[in-house]
């Protein structure tokens, strides 16, 4: 019976764990841009933020930002949306701010 308990709470955690890797996504995100394209630590960011609402507005339920922003009609552009939300956040934060900091041809 120890043996069972033992082993049914090493599988709970062990479900616990997988199941919040599953949800961590990418480890890096790329975003293709005229300017140039955009790579970044989805990790690295994940580790500074508390919850992912804070960049995913509607959860993690869209799979694309560029589905709504930018093409359904008083949605703004996502360029808009990222620009705002990332440098608004790296100048808060002491992240780079300036276009060639993460827009590399």
């Amino acid at each position: 019976m120890k043996k069972f308990i033992v082993l049914l709470i090493v599988g709970c955690i062990t479900a616990t764990v997988m199941g919040a890797m599953a949800a961590d996504g990418p480890a890096e995100i790329k975003l293709s841009s005229k300017m140039g394209d955009v790579t970044f630590s989805h990790a690295k960011h994940q580790s500074k933020i508390a919850e992912c609402t804070e960049c995913h507005h509607k959860g993690l339920e869209t799979p694309k930002c560029t589905s709504c922003h930018g093409v359904k009609a008083g949605i703004p552009d996502a360029k808009k949306v990222f620009h705002a939300q990332c440098k608004g956040c790296h100048a808060k934060s002491g992240g780079p701010t300036k276009c060639k900091d993460c827009h590399v041809k």
